[in-house]
């Protein structure tokens, strides 16, 4: 069925274009126009004014609804991309956090279930650990914490072709051949939870680690030995200026201050918006944490206050956030939750745009950048994936 985007500011790749239109046939974009005289047949969908832009991509998401994808089951899964569609994000990376073998496997097996699926939302599976440094762990579980091991993660890779992501501290013995392995199997490698130096982030960077996972999350900023100041990993990817990062853009995790300086030094094109929600996120009534988990100040916390232990954004949260919060410009902003995620995780020829002939997944909101519709594949989001 067509549907006719009309009386909305659309985001093109040439910028903002006023007084046009978008036509969507089915699951694809059909036109995107100058003019918006009525197409015969097109269901009329009216911006009111508002913002037409692409769809947000979530490359890096533990869970939503009050489901997490490490349950590895097929209900969770649908849940929590289903709770996260409703705010915006049209494709996305579900996030397993360290776990053991069975659980990724299991959660591997849901997930390719999910990709083969006509028009599905979830483009491929992220892992996040076990291979972290125990020290900036987090609320991971550390019983879990380890270097790479080879036949592990080698007979992953071969068995799996969903995984598309796979996050570690590149200062770990192994970690260099295991970023030659990712690397081979198209999957991004990117650091996390990791005390890196520079010399480590350099190696890592030289293997084919080319991205930063929860930027300034998890990883140390400049600090002292004796009377010398040494470049903390933050300083490091800063040095590398084609590192891509992602940053949790609610505010807490990385304040607006940080946010708007991230977006000057790695610009637009280096940085992407994440939720890195857990299950709390976009849960609709009162969802209960687990015992070591407190919500409060708009985050998950450790119950003794320690460390933040995840975020409960979501993607519209991202984008008003850095809008009005960290002052960046709106047209960015757009694009570091489709067109950078989308070009870091190699879809971009189908998605991350407003284009011809790309996947109809789109977002509208009105002037006081509230989301109002979200379109994915062709669909209007409800309560049911």
């Amino acid at each position: 069925m067509l549907k006719q985007f009309v009386n909305g500011r659309i985001l093109t790749p040439k910028g903002w274009l006023d007084g046009g239109s978008i036509v969507t046939d089915g699951n694809r974009i059909r036109a995107v126009s100058n003019i918006n005289l009525h197409v015969v047949g097109a269901e009329i969908i009216d911006a009111k004014g508002g913002y037409i832009v692409p769809g947000g991509i979530d490359m890096h998401a533990h869970g939503g609804g009050g489901r997490d994808f490490i349950e590895g089951c097929e209900d969770a899964f649908r849940a929590a991309v289903n709770a996260h569609l409703k705010h915006g994000t049209t494709a996305i990376y579900p996030t397993l956090s360290s776990s053991t073998v069975p659980t990724i496997e299991a959660a591997c097996t849901v997930c390719e279930k999910l990709m083969n699926e006509k028009d599905s939302p979830v483009l491929g599976l992220h892992i996040e650990g076990s291979y972290i440094n125990r020290k900036q762990a987090g609320a991971q579980n550390p019983v879990l914490i380890k270097a790479p091991i080879i036949y592990e993660y080698e007979s992953l890779l071969k068995k799996y072709k969903c995984i598309k992501r796979w996050d570690e501290a590149p200062e770990l013995p192994g970690s260099v051949r295991f970023i030659k392995e990712l690397r081979s199997h198209g999957v991004l490698s990117a650091l996390t939870c990791t005390r890196a130096t520079y010399e480590d982030v350099v190696k890592a960077h030289d293997a084919g680690m080319t991205h930063a996972s929860h930027f300034y999350n998890a990883m140390p900023v400049v600090y002292k030995e004796h009377e010398f100041k040494v470049p903390g990993t933050v300083e490091s990817v800063y040095a590398l200026q084609d590192m891509t990062v992602e940053v949790i853009a609610d505010g807490i995790h990385v304040p607006p201050v940080m946010l708007k300086i991230v977006y000057k030094i790695k610009g637009v094109e280096k940085t992407a918006l994440i939720t890195d929600s857990l299950a709390y996120a976009a849960s609709e009534g009162d969802v209960s944490a687990e015992a070591r988990v407190i919500m409060e100040d708009g985050v998950c916390k450790l119950a003794d206050r320690s460390v933040l232990a995840g975020s409960i954004a979501t993607m519209d949260v991202l984008i008003r956030t850095c809008i009005q919060k960290a002052e960046i410009p709106m047209i960015d902003v757009f694009r570091m939750a489709s067109e950078t995620p989308a070009k870091i995780m190699g879809v971009f020829d189908r998605k991350g745009s407003i284009e011809e002939g790309k996947d109809a997944d789109l977002m509208v909101f009105d002037k006081d950048i509230n989301l109002t519709y979200v379109m994915q594949m062709g669909k209007e989001i409800t309560n049911n994936l």
